[in-house]
């Protein structure tokens, strides 16, 4: 099988003017609690790398020259042609070859979202730049696919003949016909979330590219006045992706999620008006949410909002965004089992971990460990408790319960495997994925059809010659188990946005693992001076 072979940043823990006995005691102590913990311990700067790779193996388009994952070539190359625009490039959201706009700009948010919250951790451990050309892979795209002020193109494929083939992406027979919205055919839930995923991307590239910042902040102000002149669902006007991604949330709170995110990339009073102003009609300060996800961003954006409590200036406005808040808690309360009724609690595997639906459930569980973190990290530093009908709770328990879903995510579990590819020694060997479980294309470049696909490869008990790591698949049942089987598609298939998120949660964590490890270095030196 064919993994990444080429070296990795590694992170290095400690300083380099930490002195020599102190690095010498950090050897020690590390050799001796990684020999009395293999079997246990979790290395986050590994899942931490092997999740950045994941997005390289789902470029479309023209791969660069440093790609890392070898088994990849070029492919989508044509893609706009007929409709005589330029849509080569982004990013295929999971085991096909389809280009959805709405997951693919959630990505992008999350990614962005990891690196402006974790961007230290991240570039401590050495990932800071492949974590930017993953965010870049996708804006660059969006620019594309954003052609005049009222045009966005949604779609590039379709799942009906694309689910026809069981092809390689560099092998494409199917169509790449491409859907776009316009003035006449509106899609707010798809221009919000594009113009979050530009607005928060060019908080990102503010300090080192500030001008491809200012270049993203232009199409993310002219992506939200589209989508909130022009209302309506996406999948209304664009109706080849009601089968694979509908809009079931409606719109309103993607022009809340924009807002939000274009309100933090320019400090503009008109985006927080907008938010207090719609708070209660869009839904903002109405709906009481369990979960975070492409398709549902309001447990996301009540959280972002809330944290403005903290900012002085937004005093006046407290009031609504106290009503903000008191949803976000409803969301980190629900995920730590402390509402006031079951029903209004997430569901748990009886390994622990959170359990949403059967389909792709570990989406989830990704996104509710990122939103966990950050509002543990907002609770230490403004030195608050959050309170939920089932007790006071502090930040220590909240962060330890977004640990707990992320270790069981890398082998804390029952079945003892990693459901991200390619970490530890037990994962899914079978993920639904054409190009991984097809011989790769540098190997054989051999054309391999529709039903030779089928034929040679999806029906093997073989495992994919090629191992797609860092994809984070759907996960196992609300039993915890898990059948490693292609056509298990619902516990098989890995997706973007289920990866996206754990990004800076693997860097937070890979962060506090070597800060408490220079502690008890430091402690362990100072009891040996007595």
């Amino acid at each position: 099988m064919e993994m990444d072979t080429q070296p990795h940043k590694k992170h290095h823990f400690g300083t380099s003017n930490t002195p020599s006995l102190v690095q010498h005691c950090c050897l020690i102590t590390l050799f001796i609690s990684t020999f009395f913990t293999t079997a246990t311990a979790l290395d986050y700067a590994d899942a931490l790398s092997k999740s950045l790779l994941y997005f390289e193996a789902q470029r479309s388009g023209r791969i660069p020259y440093n790609q890392r994952v070898t088994w990849r070539d070029h492919s989508g190359l044509t893609d706009g042609l007929e409709e005589g625009v330029d849509l080569v490039g982004g990013y295929y959201d999971a085991g096909d070859h389809v280009k959805f706009g709405l997951p693919m700009a959630f990505t992008i948010t999350m990614l962005s979202w990891s690196a402006i919250e974790y961007r230290q951790q991240i570039e401590d451990a050495g990932e800071l730049q492949h974590t930017l050309e993953a965010i870049k892979w996708g804006t660059d795209y969006f620019i594309k696919a954003h052609t005049s002020p009222n045009v966005l193109w949604a779609e590039v494929g379709d799942g009906d003949t694309d689910h026809y083939c069981w092809q390689r992406p560099e092998d494409m027979t199917t169509s790449r016909r491409a859907f776009k919205i316009d003035e006449n055919n509106p899609g707010s839930d798809l221009a919000g979330e594009t113009a979050a995923a530009m607005a928060a991307a060019s908080i990102v590239f503010r300090k080192t590219n500030p001008h491809y910042s200012h270049l993203l902040l232009h199409h993310a102000l002219q992506l939200f006045e589209f989508g909130d002149k022009y209302r309506g669902n996406y999948d209304e006007s664009v109706g080849v992706v009601k089968s694979y991604y509908a809009s079931v949330s409606g719109y309103m709170d993607e022009l809340l999620w924009a807002a939000t995110w274009l309100y933090k990339a320019t400090d503009n009073k008109m985006y927080l008006h907008y938010l207090l102003s719609n708070a209660r009609s869009f839904g903002g300060t109405g709906w009481s949410i369990s979960e975070f996800s492409w398709d549902v961003k309001y447990a996301g954006l009540q959280l972002m909002v809330s944290k403005l409590l903290s900012e002085e200036k937004e005093k006046q406005h407290r009031d609504t965004v106290e009503q903000y808040r008191s949803k976000a808690e409803y969301y980190i309360c629900s995920c730590l089992s402390k509402n006031n009724e079951s029903k209004n609690n997430v569901e748990r595997t009886p390994g622990g971990l959170l359990y949403i639906r059967e389909w792709n459930n570990m989406q989830y569980v990704s996104t509710a460990a990122f939103l966990l973190s950050i509002y543990s990290d907002f609770l230490q530093n403004t030195n608050q408790k959050l309170k939920c009908h089932g007790g006071t709770v502090d930040h220590e328990e909240i962060h330890s319960f977004a640990k707990s879903q992320v270790d069981y995510i890398l082998g804390s579990n029952p079945m003892k495997m990693s459901y991200l590819v390619g970490y530890g020694p037990n994962y899914p060997k079978r993920v639904h994925h054409r190009g991984a479980s097809i011989v790769s294309y540098k190997k054989n470049k051999g054309f391999i059809g529709c039903t030779q696909g089928y034929d040679n490869w999806y029906g093997s008990q073989e495992p994919n010659p090629n191992v797609l790591v860092g994809a984070l698949v759907g996960g196992p049942d609300g039993k915890d188990n898990f059948e490693d089987r292609r056509n298990n598609f619902m516990q098989t298939e890995a997706c973007t946005y289920n990866t996206a998120p754990l990004v800076g949660v693997f860097a937070k964590f890979l962060h506090l693992e070597n800060q408490k490890t220079v502690h008890d270095c430091n402690s362990l030196l100072v009891a040996s001076f007595k």
